[in-house]
């Protein structure tokens, strides 16, 4: 006769993220900052004295923006 065989209980594989080197980060996060800082600047700091642009058309477009982030600018 043939004894039968329990299967072995096995634990479930989990998946584990590879690990990202700090020095292939560091380029794209810099990046992503200094993008961040130049849309800072022209949604807070874009009109009057310190314009980059003459006239209001980048004012114009981001104005809504400007309130929604708390800047005064009227």
């Amino acid at each position: 006769m043939a004894e039968a065989v329990a299967p072995a209980a096995s634990t479930p594989s989990v998946a584990v993220p590879a690990a990202i080197p700090v020095r292939a980060v560091l380029p794209w996060a810099v990046f992503g900052g200094l993008l961040m800082l130049i849309a800072l600047y022209f949604v807070g700091a874009e009109q009057g004295a310190v314009s980059v642009f003459a006239g209001a058309d980048v004012h114009e477009f981001v104005h809504d923006g400007r309130h929604l982030l708390g800047f005064p600018c009227h």
